[in-house]
């Protein structure tokens, strides 16, 4: 056999390899839809930490064994779970079939988490209609949201948020009987809207996802329900999630708008500054990224990606919430102490708001289902960092 031959030889085993994994990994997968199935009818939960922590260090002692890079398997188990735990979710939340025979209109649902929600109840059965201004009126499709009217179960209000308190007062004045909600980031400037419709007797609840319209998987999501004063609202709107593994929060308005000042406001801020900065810096970005850093990669691809987001949604949530000035004062004195730390040779200060950020960190909490590989624990033994 020539050296071409055995090379093509060797591919073509590699290729076979290939398929069987693709098959195996089928397999797996209509296994774990019978899992899925078993726990809905025992009503048992869907995520199992301690058996993800099982199967996670089975098949690092099984790499170990079989000489295979531990976090090469580390990264194709989690994988695997995650896609499962997404099927289940999925699986679980379209068989209660929760809105068979119930309409839905979401406003702004031509938008990215209008869409979302708009999938999401569709997925429970419930008959959905969009009213945007993106879309041309057509069946189920609304132009304006006030020819659609408000004789729906459920309106979700996902429009700007500088719209969105107008839109909830307008639909007060037509009291619907259905379940209104919104999703907007911020509540403050929901306020007058928020309280038209409990005024008006209507039933309003105010949610806040704290995820992207990418996500499908809602285990170790956040979603903050915001006390609108309407407790049986609030428990109707909690009904839509049942099912799911999303982590549900409970804020009054100024509560969470004064977090989100540092959990949105402040996050956008940083990575907006550092952006500029590197920006103004005349330095070629090609060249910084030839000759960049963990920590600058990593900042880096955060940051790209708030450049890429929506100026307009950014600017609201900076200038429409109360509490937002904070956060950006915070961001001002902390980058000042740190130019003066420095340029006053400061080695004890500098120490000190490094010795304290290590205390501050040291109270979050670690996600549940981190199990670290041997690689891992072994770089952390050595000293090694990054």
């Amino acid at each position: 056999m020539t050296d071409t031959e055995t090379f093509e030889a060797l591919r073509n085993r590699l290729s076979d390899v290939d398929k069987s994994i693709v098959e195996l990994v089928a397999e797996r997968q209509r296994i774990v839809a019978d899992i899925g199935r078993f726990k809905q009818s025992e009503g048992r939960a869907l995520r199992d930490f301690k058996r993800e922590k099982v199967v996670i260090e089975a098949a690092l002692a099984h790499a170990e064994a079989v000489g295979v890079e531990e976090a090469l398997v580390e990264d194709i188990v989690r994988t695997l779970i995650r896609y499962s735990l997404t099927s289940q979710e999925k699986d679980y939340v379209s068989n209660v079939n929760r809105g068979a025979g119930r309409q839905v209109l979401v406003i702004g649902g031509a938008g990215q988490m209008g869409r979302w929600f708009a999938a999401m109840l569709a997925s429970q059965g419930f008959a959905v209609d969009i009213a945007d201004p993106a879309v041309e009126d057509g069946q189920g499709l609304f132009r304006r949201w006030e020819d659609a009217g408000v004789d729906y179960d459920i309106i979700v209000v996902a429009a700007p948020i500088a719209r969105c308190g107008e839109i909830l007062s307008a639909i007060a004045e037509r009291k619907p009987k259905g379940l209104v909600l919104d999703i907007a980031s911020l509540k403050t400037p929901l306020r007058a809207g928020i309280d038209a419709l409990r005024d008006a007797g209507c039933k309003v609840a105010s949610l806040h996802p704290m995820f992207g319209p990418e996500t499908e998987l809602l285990s170790h999501r956040h979603l903050i329900f915001v006390d609108a004063g309407c407790p049986e609202a609030t428990a109707a709107a909690r009904e839509l999630f049942e099912g799911t593994m999303v982590e549900q929060i409970d804020l009054s308005l100024d509560d969470h708008d004064r977090m989100i000042a540092y959990v949105l406001g402040l996050s956008h801020a940083l990575n907006i500054a550092f952006f500029d900065a590197l920006r103004r810096s005349g330095e070629a970005a090609g060249t910084l990224i030839q000759m960049s850093s963990t920590t600058f990669d990593a900042q880096l691809l955060v940051s790209g990606a708030v450049a890429r987001e929506n100026p307009d949604l950014y600017f609201e949530i900076q200038k429409l919430n109360e509490y937002g000035h904070l956060a950006l004062d915070a961001l001002c004195e902390s980058s000042e102490r740190l130019r003066d730390v420095v340029a006053g040779n400061d080695r004890a200060a500098f120490a000190d708001i490094m010795s304290q950020g290590q205390s501050y960190f040291a109270l979050r909490r670690r996600p549940t289902e981190q199990v670290p590989s041997q690689r891992k624990q072994r770089r952390r033994a050595s000293g090694q960092h990054v």
